[in-house]
C-alpha cells in the first residue's frame, strides 16, 4: 500500500500464479465430470501382435465410440506387465513357452497377476513375400543363416526371458533390434530380414507383402493374456478375449 494505491507484492504475484492453475484445473474437472456421464474406459497392452490389434479394432467397431475411451499399447514385455500391474491396462497379451515359463510365472506371482492361456501355436518364420526363402515348405536355422534375424528391443529390461521372439538365446550370424512394428516390416523388405513368431497374419492390417513359413521345430508358443489376480474382467474385457480366442480356429485351420 502506498500513496499511489495498492500494489501486489512479489509473493502475491506468485500466489496468484498458483491460484490461476488451481482454478483452471477445477474448470477442466468440472467440464469433464460434473453434469456429464463419465465415459467407460478400456485399455489393453500387448507384445507386437497384429492379431491383438485387429481384435481390439473389432471390439471398438461394435461399440458407440463416443461412449468410451479406448487405449491400446503395443509395447515391450516388461511394460505390458507393468501396465497390467498398475491397472493402466485391464489386459496384457503375451506369450510363454518352455523356455520362459518359469521366469514369467515368478514375475506374475510377485505382481499379483495371473496368466490365462488362449491357444497354442506352431512357430513360423515371418518375412517379406519377396524373400528368397518365401516359397519353401519348411525353413531351418541353416536356411536362415545368411539373413538378419530381427527382434524387438526390450530396453533396460533386456532379459532373454522377456524377449518377444522364441530362440532368443540362439547365436545368430546377424541380428538387428527394432523398436516398432513398422520398422520391423521395413527391414524385412529392405534387408531380407525375418523374425520367428506365431505366424498369424492379418492381411487387413499388414497387406499381402508378408508371408509366414513353418519353422522346422517341435516347439510351441502359448499365446495368452495376463490380468490382475482375482479381479473379474469387465464386459469390454470379455468381448476382447472372445475376439482373441477366434484366432485359435485360425491356427487349427493352418494345420
Amino acid at each position: 500500500r502506498s500513496n499511489k494505491g495498492i500494489v501486489i507484492t512479489r509473493d502475491g504475484e506468485e500466489f496468484l500464479g498458483y491460484a490461476r492453475q488451481v482454478a483452471q484445473q477445477y474448470n477442466l474437472l468440472e467440464s469433464r465430470y460434473i453434469g456429464k456421464e463419465v465415459k467407460e474406459h478400456f485399455s489393453v497392452s500387448m507384445q507386437h501382435y497384429t492379431f491383438a490389434v485387429q481384435a481390439f479394432i473389432k471390439v471398438a467397431k461394435e461399440l458407440e465410440m463416443d461412449d468410451y475411451e479406448f487405449s491400446v499399447h503395443e509395447t515391450k514385455t516388461y511394460e505390458v506387465i507393468e501396465n497390467v500391474k498398475k491397472q493402466h491396462s485391464e489386459i496384457g497379451v503375451l506369450y510363454r513357452n518352455e523356455f520362459n515359463r518359469e521366469a514369467l510365472s515368478k514375475i506374475f506371482r510377485e505382481n499379483a497377476l495371473e496368466f490365462k492361456p488362449l491357444f497354442s501355436c506352431d512357430i513360423y518364420v515371418f518375412m517379406a513375400s519377396s524373400h528368397p526363402l518365401a516359397g519353401k515348405e519348411k525353413i531351418t536355422f541353416e536356411d536362415l543363416r545368411p539373413y538378419p534375424n530381427l527382434a524387438f528391443g526390450q530396453g533396460d529390461n533386456n532379459s532373454f526371458y522377456l524377449a518377444e521372439e522364441v530362440f532368443s538365446t540362439h547365436e545368430y550370424r546377424q541380428s538387428i533390434k527394432a523398436d516398432d512394428r513398422a520398422t520391423m516390416l521395413n527391414l524385412m523388405i529392405g534387408l531380407n530380414g525375418y523374425t520367428l513368431c506365431s505366424g498369424i497374419i492379418c492381411n487387413e492390417l499388414n497387406g499381402d507383402e508378408y508371408v509366414a513359413v513353418p519353422f522346422d521345430t517341435d516347439e510351441k508358443m502359448e499365446i495368452g493374456y495376463i490380468k490382475k489376480k482375482n479381479m473379474p474382467l469387465t464386459v469390454l474385457g470379455e468381448k476382447y478375449i472372445a475376439e482373441l480366442k477366434k484366432y485359435k480356429a485360425y491356427e487349427e485351420t493352418e494345420k
